[in-house]
This record gives C-alpha cells, structure tokens and sequence, in this order.
C-alpha cells in the first residue's frame, strides 16, 4: 500500500469533476483535458484520493459524504486563500455565480482570480490550482464549484455556510449535476 503524503488542490477539482458527472463513465484523457491538467496529474490525484478515502478502491466513484466532510471540515484548513491586492480578475467565491445571486455585496469586496482581461476588479485571489480559470472557462457548472470552494476557503461565515449548501446539493444530489 502507497504512503499518503496529503492532498493537493488539484485533487479536490478532480474530485469535484467526476461528482458533477453524475454517474456518467469517464475516462482520464476527459478530464485532464477539461480540467487543463495532464492525465499522470489526474492519476496521482484519484490514487490520493483513494488513500484519503475520498474515493471508492476502483478510482471509479467519489464517496459523496466523505467528499463533503472534507470540503466542511478541512478544506479551508488544508487550502487556505489569501486575498491580495485589488486588480483585475475573473470574478470567484461570493462575487460569481451563484452566491452573487443570492448576497448583496460590495464590489470592493469582491475576489477575483488575476487576468489582465479580466471583466472586473476586486482582490486578488489564487485560484485552487493554477489552470483552474482556464478550464472554469470551459464549463460554467464547473466554474460554479471552484467559485463555492474559494467561497469556502475564503469567505466569512455567511459565504461559508451558503457556499457549503449550494455545494451539498450540487455534490450530494446526483440529478442536480449536469
């Protein structure tokens, strides 16, 4: 049996994809070209995983539950988020959708993933994993999900507690994925 060495945060994206898929088989070249990352990325994330038990031994099926214990209790713990300087950005956590339809917030309080083209300006915040804005780009769901886990990682208790709701339906109730 492998050693665990901890998680990283591209894992939790993994993870994130394969739950909005709902029980849609997948292979690895699938994700790791919508997730922008390489396939030996998505490999050692699903054997992270697996020794986390966040997913099933197959590396086939995420466990909802253990998934959303973790997002509640450690996420935050595990992958902080810093807020930087204001600039511009793509807007994440409480700024996009779909906590900005449910809070009324300041834009000057906003966070954004850095993008000089970005459409908007608040502080700046790293993204989970460093092509997450890309392949948020290329899914809108999925975009979604990054934006309630900044939300988590970076928000007060009123975004954290919105932000783990949304997510507990979008996780834990198959039909509402894609």
């Amino acid at each position: 049996m492998r050693k665990h060495n901890g998680m990283r945060p591209q894992d939790v994206a993994v993870l994130l994809k394969i739950t909005q898929r709902s029980d849609t088989p997948w292979r690895y070249a699938d994700l790791a070209r919508e997730l922008v990352i390489s396939q030996s990325e998505v490999a050692e994330a699903l054997n992270r995983s697996m020794l986390a038990r966040l997913v099933d031994p197959a590396k086939r099926r995420v466990l909802r539950s253990s998934l959303m214990e973790f997002l509640t209790g450690g996420l935050k713990y595990v992958f902080p988020a810093q807020p930087g300087p204001v600039m511009r950005g793509t807007p994440t956590a409480h700024a996009a959708a779909p906590l900005n339809d449910l809070l009324v917030s300041d834009p000057a309080d906003w966070y954004v993933w850095p993008a000089e083209d970005g459409p908007v300006r608040g502080q700046a915040l790293e993204p989970l994993y460093p092509t997450a804005p890309a392949a948020a780009a290329l899914d809108a769901g999925f975009y979604e999900l990054l934006a309630l886990t900044d939300a988590i990682r970076s928000g007060g208790i009123r975004e954290y507690k919105l932000a783990l709701e949304q997510l507990s339906h979008r996780i834990l109730e198959p039909a509402y994925a894609r």
